[in-house]
């Protein structure tokens, strides 16, 4: 996942993949304003959210257009795609898949039909009733099976349909009898010819942040989003709350209790380090996971350095509190980010040096400590170490800065399976012997949810003890291609036109 944003990511092997978070979502109501072109920049600051496929949905008031593609925001979009995307009212949207293949026909915004008019909808999270979702919706509108074709086949898709409610319901009426059945994680924005609407699930598990511009309002992932447009901050979007912004200004529906369980890996890895969770910012909690790292797991070591740059916060405040200095061992190739060319077998062979380097005059001789964010497969790490030996470094001491991960994620980041996370079955001493490390510290859950300053009860730590604050569906029942097997519509999206990039 890396991004030219300044949240940087997991440096991986070549066909290794990295913790991915199912989207970053932005959406605008700013008469007078060019609403498209705040969209972009919003969703250029979420990049790191998704990099799958990138759109932009605008209404002036009568029409809604939208224009999406696959690829990163930068490569989806040019000057003339934004001119082209008029109004007062922009909705924004940067996705990994988290349900449903990495596709055009899955790219977001989606559009669907209401009593009214169009809605224009982006998601990040990941709903865990989907089938359940799909049932009701045949129920409630038993043609849509024939308007949902084309290849779509996300969990978005169904949410869409479902809100296309009847003539005796309004958009804002569809949206509170439907969002009370939705299971799992959901930060919406989505909006209709003339309203822009934000919504979040009762526990809150994926952030949303309102904020003000001079003449209009901001919805988005992160406050790091509201920052690049210049809006201020005004409040976090409650769990188990609808927004509603139009001409008559702001007005606010709870549609569901909130639960709050928000989710810790935001504050581990996630987010970008200049966003703030809850109050607190992601930076100092990294940083502070790195202090209370370096009290947990003690080593005698000439130089403390980061897996550049998810490790680096981390490691600067474990060389604070641990009194070892601090170092800049690796070199990141700053323009290394996804691509779609595969190595050469020789290439290859190098592994992680098509991102990183050593600093050989730096790390030769030195007792090293290397703080990173977490361990997933433990390639990375393994290929990390070795390389840090043949640069010469006398010792490799590796530091993480959360527990084990032992447990996939339903609410939507794309973990590995059970069966593929290092240290499901090893125990601490064995995944240090499989990276090949001279010791091996993983901070503690307590010390993790300490540094985010966050109530234990308020957030959702499931990838690292297994305790779900949603209910998960039988295995039968969830998956990233759930919709891609035969359970009566075996293809969902909205038909508006003829396929292309603009509808």
């Amino acid at each position: 996942m890396a991004g030219g944003d300044g949240r940087l990511s997991h440096e991986l092997l070549p066909g290794e993949k990295a913790p991915q978070d199912a989207c970053g979502v932005f959406g605008v109501w700013a008469p007078g304003e060019e609403v498209a072109k705040l969209a972009y920049f919003g969703i250029y600051a979420l990049q790191h959210r998704g990099q799958e496929s990138a759109g932009i949905a605008t209404s002036d008031g009568t029409k809604i257009l939208v224009y999406k593609d696959m690829g990163l925001v930068s490569q989806v979009f040019n000057e003339s795609a934004l001119n082209t995307l008029v109004g007062h009212i922009a909705v924004g949207h940067t996705r990994y898949s988290t349900t449903g293949s990495s596709s055009w026909q899955n790219a977001q915004p989606t559009l669907g039909r209401t009593s009214a008019g169009t809605v224009a909808l982006g998601h990040n999270g990941n709903l865990t009733n989907t089938a359940e979702l799909l049932t009701l919706l045949k129920q409630l509108h038993p043609d849509s099976a024939g308007e949902l074709s084309r290849g779509s086949t996300s969990d978005t898709a169904v949410l869409t349909a479902l809100l296309a409610g009847d003539l005796d319901h309004t958009l804002e009426a569809t949206a509170l009898e439907i969002f009370p059945k939705l299971r799992g994680a959901f930060s919406l924005v989505f909006m209709d010819e003339s309203t822009l609407y934000a919504a979040r699930d009762p526990q809150g598990v994926r952030p949303l942040v309102l904020g003000r511009l001079e003449r209009g309002w901001v919805v988005a992932s992160e406050t790091a989003a509201l920052d690049i447009v210049g809006a201020s901050f005004v409040r976090e979007v409650e769990p188990g709350e609808l927004i509603i912004i139009d001409e008559n200004g702001l007005r606010s529906r709870q549609f569901t209790a909130p639960k709050r369980a928000g989710c810790v890996f935001e504050y581990v890895y996630l987010a970008r380090p200049d966003t703030t969770i809850a109050g607190r910012g992601v930076y100092e909690s990294r940083v502070e996971m790195g202090r209370q790292l370096a009290k947990e797991h003690v080593v005698v070591a000439d130089l403390v350095i980061p897996t550049p740059d998810s490790g680096t916060p981390a490691a600067i405040g474990y060389a604070e509190a641990s009194g070892i200095p601090y170092g800049q061992g690796l070199v990141k190739n700053a323009y290394v980010g996804r691509t779609f060319i595969q190595p050469s077998q020789t290439i290859r062979q190098r592994g992680i040096k098509l991102k990183l380097n050593p600093l050989r005059e730096v790390i030769k001789g030195k007792r090293l400590v290397v703080v990173d964010d977490s361990i997933v497969r433990g390639n990375t790490q393994r290929a990390l170490v070795a390389m840090l030996r043949e640069a010469g470094a006398a010792e490799v001491h590796v530091r993480i800065s959360s527990p084990p991960i032992t447990w996939p994620c339903f609410y939507g980041i794309d973990f590995a399976s059970r069966a593929e996370l290092l240290a499901t079955g090893l125990g601490v001493d064995e995944v240090c012997q499989a990276i090949g490390a001279d010791s091996l510290g993983y901070l503690s859950l307590e010390g993790m949810i300490e540094s985010t300053k966050q109530p234990k009860s308020s957030l959702c730590t499931a990838c690292f003890t297994g305790k779900y604050p949603i209910p998960i569906p039988d295995e039968g029942l969830i998956g990233k291609n759930l919709l891609e097997k035969d359970l009566g519509v075996k293809e969902l999206s909205v038909v508006f036109g003829d396929p292309g990039r603009q509808e």
